[in-house]
């Protein structure tokens, strides 16, 4: 039995995160089981995780205003599954009171989002004579804060302001210019930039994503075991805009979404179809795809191999499989030395020489993955900055998230005389709590074939 029919046998089951009952059709369940599961996991993520972050990076109270259809990144990470974007000006002040009072969560002009803030409003000012006055519009949320601000008087105000990362930039100019006014006099001096707070907020995983994060990889890994298969490649006659088409309807019609389109691409003996779009598969060639898929707020990234026996081949040659195996090997590598407190970019400098006295050749270019696809967190390479990039790659693993392992390793083949093959990989891996790097599911050992 095929990966894809063993999936299709497990989906009448409930999945182990909570009641979401799987059908074929609705692998995750229905989207109000679905909206009550990240409802759980918000709630974790502000009651366990947000807590003890301000308190490491010594942050008093974290302002975060936002206006509708300008949303700060990190609102994503803030708001219940029901609510799309902010409404008109949305101000959430969080405010540390100590260990036994904990965080105090203020949505001034905003919902409680099921509970989880206290809801602030306040009347707009409306002169009967001349109607709403444009200076004076979402005027009361920043009277609200600044008697707020008064009354809690912080040591520190944290802002998302970053020159490095978007995911702490948050903070608009109009915003930021407003906030200034609103601010006591008193209170400016304490306003610190909060790039590490938002980062590591939205980079830590919750353990309740993860089985549910695994059985979208099993999804993924179904799609694509289907996808590099004869039920939907007939040789000499498929496209790989075909494939990857077909691989985008399949996503949609499961009810998923995506956050990049597919891509398929083949390499050949003898031709270079690097810059090539929408060819033609042949008997010979080698597959490869970069897919992923988004669902209840989270995002996986994925890239497999697959080869097209040619005629009388019953298997997959021994050189492509020695270039499997070596970007196999460089996977092993990478994650022995992907611990926490180090950064995105001494990992990637020992990798690499780990990966150049194994006699391997290749490029790493890892990214975290979760909330986004290429998610906050430390950066491990970039394709064309294997040397390593400054500030993104000088942030520290931290326990509890996610990375999308990414690389390539080439290596000659000798069926194709000796012409290089590029054997890229990616997989989602966790960092856990204890500290130790694993796959969420598995990772690709043996080609897809089509036979």
């Amino acid at each position: 039995m095929t990966f894809a029919a063993c999936l299709l046998a497990s989906l009448l089951v409930q999945l182990p995160a909570g009641k979401l009952t799987a059908t074929p059709t609705r692998p995750l369940g229905t989207l109000r089981e679905q909206a009550a599961i990240q409802q759980q996991w918000l709630r974790y993520r502000l009651d366990s995780v947000l807590p003890g972050l301000m308190r490491k990076h010594g942050v008093s109270m974290w302002v975060i205003p936002m206006r509708e259809y300008n949303e700060d990144p990190v609102f994503w990470a803030l708001v219940s599954p029901t609510t799309f974007f902010a409404r008109r000006r949305t101000i959430y002040v969080f405010t540390d009171r100590g260990a036994d009072r904990g965080v105090e969560r203020l949505a001034l002009g905003g919902a409680s989002q099921g509970g989880v803030y206290e809801a602030y409003h306040a009347r707009e000012t409306i002169d009967p004579s001349i109607g709403r006055r444009p200076e004076l519009v979402g005027q009361a949320q920043w009277d609200l804060l600044r008697r707020v601000i008064e009354e809690r008087d912080p040591h520190t105000i944290a802002v998302d302001i970053s020159h490095t990362h978007a995911f702490a930039d948050g903070l608009s100019a109009g915003e930021w210019e407003q906030l200034q006014t609103a601010l006591p006099e008193q209170q400016r001096p304490r306003v610190v930039r909060a790039e590490e707070l938002a980062l590591e907020y939205q980079e830590i995983r919750a353990p309740g994503m993860l089985p549910v994060y695994r059985r979208m990889m099993e999804i993924v890994w179904g799609i694509i075991d289907t996808a590099f298969s004869n039920r939907v490649i007939t040789p000499g006659r498929t496209s790989t805009d075909d494939v990857a088409w077909w691989m985008r309807q399949r996503v949609n019609d499961l009810g998923f979404g995506t956050w990049f389109h597919t891509d398929v691409d083949v390499q050949r003996p003898g031709i270079d179809l690097s810059d090539s779009s929408s060819v033609v598969i042949q008997r010979g060639d080698v597959l490869h795809c970069d897919f992923g898929l988004t669902a209840l707020g989270l995002n996986t990234d994925t890239q497999h191999m697959g080869y097209v026996l040619r005629r009388g081949e019953r298997s997959v040659p021994e050189g492509l499989r020695q270039a499997l195996r070596n970007s196999n090997r460089l996977q092993d590598l990478l994650l022995a030395e992907m611990k926490p407190g180090r950064t995105g970019n001494a990992v990637l400098a020992a990798a690499l020489a780990q990966m150049r006295a194994a006699g391997l050749n290749g490029t790493i270019y890892t990214h975290p993955i979760g909330d986004r696809g290429h998610g906050a967190g430390p950066l491990i390479g970039l394709w064309d900055h294997q040397e390593g990039v400054p500030g993104r790659g000088d942030v520290q693993l931290v326990p509890n998230s996610w990375f999308s392992i990414e690389l390539q390793a080439t290596t000659p083949v000798p069926e194709w005389h000796d012409q290089p093959l590029r054997s890229a990989q990616e997989e989602d891996a966790e960092l856990g709590a204890d500290g130790e790097m694993r796959w969420i599911l598995r990772r690709q050992t043996e080609f897809h074939v089509v036979r």
